[in-house]
């Protein structure tokens, strides 16, 4: 009998303000350990939080991004437990009246839409971090040695946990879920989605049940930071609970880390439940009130969101889901390819270049579209020129490459290298003819059904040619003259 696997995503997405969530410390990232910590981050006798307003209204943003109730009053709770890298000995987070509630985000897996709901979405603070002995520079006199620093400059760090309901039943299913939710915060502008700096990071709650059974007991793989070892972790945990399961075992809820050496979870501690933190409301902080003009002001700044934009390339644009869903990866992509459309590009030779060559161009150079070498103006340029005849797919692939490594723009390129495309008729003519002439084999075998026969007299044209013959006009002057 088969197992179903049951995912819910609790995220962290670190929200970009200049300043914590509580203090006026800076939130740059790399500085040198507790050179960013401020007597309030450090907890110290006498100081009083203040929030910051500019993550109250990315909150906002996102509840609205999501279509969740952005609630008019919401408040600050003190989430209490002990660890080495958290000064307060808690946590100021939200418990029972979050900023946002419910909510949800489309996905697409495959070819299949889903929709995944949300819980909540809920403003606290970061702990700061322990920093243990590097092995590697045990014996170079770098570092500290046989002890665990603690570094507070993340300690007060704005974040936004966002957490789903368990919809998603599989590791594919969870991936496409948290790289669209990456992608609309970093759309929106809320977070800088740096998941190797930790600005968005996941933590995966897997169980395993038989279908149309109740939830099993779940647990927790904590602090994910790429998309590839979310998926390992799902997989992998999920391997073990069914394991364990048939073998007479029962699952333990509880808290586990992902091992991306040994490829598997390893027990972290036991899963606290609410109760354990012993929530109640913070005494410093009153609770915070959204005005419906406060939120209609942060509403009116938002920029078009992904799944109106995949609507309207589907129906005005005759796209594809799928080509729609790539072109609004990300919100630099999707300007580019609208970039193309304002320059009189075709939708579809604009989307196919945008999630084609460019986008293969800049993953060979490590970029985004944000830091493209070549403008969406100097492609629309290159595109006119497969439009009119004048450059061949093959060709303009060269002159994009030319054009990223800063020859010139696509006119220079095409008369430097010569890639001028022949179209002129009777040229195209004479080459033919001598084509026919000197493969009459190939000519019997065409007119005897072999159909292969005409894509190899069509090689020969363009090899006749140096390639630069137009090989729609080849096929039809062929197709004449075969009868």
């Amino acid at each position: 009998m088969s197992w179903e696997i049951v995912i819910g995503l609790e995220t962290h997405a670190q929200l970009a303000t200049r300043s914590k969530i509580f203090s006026s410390a800076p939130t740059r990232f790399g500085a040198e350990p507790n050179t960013q910590a401020s007597a309030v981050d450090l907890a110290l006798p006498g100081t009083l939080p203040v929030l910051n307003r500019t993550a109250v209204e990315f909150a906002i943003r996102f509840g609205l991004a999501v279509g969740g109730e952005i609630a008019e009053r919401s408040v600050f709770a003190r989430k209490n437990y002990f660890y080495p890298d958290l000064p307060k000995g808690y946590q100021i987070s939200q418990y029972e009246r979050p900023v946002v509630a419910g909510g949800s985000l489309a996905i697409l897996v495959g070819d299949e839409e889903k929709v995944v709901r949300l819980t909540r979405a809920h403003l606290e603070e970061d702990a700061g971090k322990s920093l243990h002995e590097d092995p590697r520079l045990r014996h170079s006199g770098a570092g500290f040695q046989g002890m665990t620093g603690i570094d507070l400059n993340r300690a007060g760090t704005p974040l936004l946990e966002i957490v789903s309901e368990p919809d998603m039943r599989s590791s594919a299913e969870a991936v496409a879920y948290a790289k669209a939710l990456h992608a609309l915060v970093r759309w929106i502008g809320i977070c800088d989605g740096n998941m190797q700096e930790g600005s968005f990071r996941c933590d995966a709650n897997v169980s395993v049940r038989r279908p149309g059974d109740a939830l099993g007991t779940r647990c927790e793989i904590k602090n994910l930071n790429s998309f590839r070892f979310l998926q390992q972790a799902i997989d992998y945990e999920a391997r073990r609970q069914v394991e364990l399961i048939e073998d007479g075992g029962k699952v333990v809820q509880e808290t586990r880390l992902f091992d991306p050496d040994r490829g598997e979870t390893r027990p972290m501690r036991s899963k606290e439940d609410a109760h354990d933190y012993r929530y109640f409301p913070d005494p410093d902080l009153l609770p915070l009130e959204i005005s419906p003009a406060w939120k209609e002001g942060v509403g009116a700044a938002m920029p078009r969101l992904p799944q109106a934009l995949r609507s309207e390339y589907r129906e005005a644009h005759g796209l594809s889901g799928y080509t729609s869903a790539l072109l609004t990866e990300s919100r630099e992509k999707s300007e580019f390819f609208s970039a193309l459309l304002a320059q009189g590009v075709p939708p579809t030779l604009a989307a196919n270049w945008t999630t084609g060559e460019m986008s293969a161009l800049l993953n060979d150079r490590g970029l985004d579209f944000a830091a493209s070498p070549v403008a969406a103006t100097q492609l629309a340029r290159l595109l006119a020129r497969i439009h009119d005849g004048t450059l061949s797919a093959k060709g303009a692939k060269e002159v994009l490459q030319a054009m990223a490594a800063g020859e010139g723009d696509a006119d220079a390129i095409i008369e430097r290298r010569g890639l001028r495309q022949i179209s002129d008729a009777g040229a195209l003519e004479g080459a033919v003819d001598s084509v026919l002439a000197a493969n009459a084999r190939q000519v019997e075998d065409y007119r005897a059904g072999k159909a292969k026969a005409f894509n190899s007299l069509v090689g020969q044209v363009m090899k006749a040619t140096g390639g630069k013959a137009n090989p729609g006009q080849v096929a039809e002057i062929l197709k004449r003259k075969l009868g």
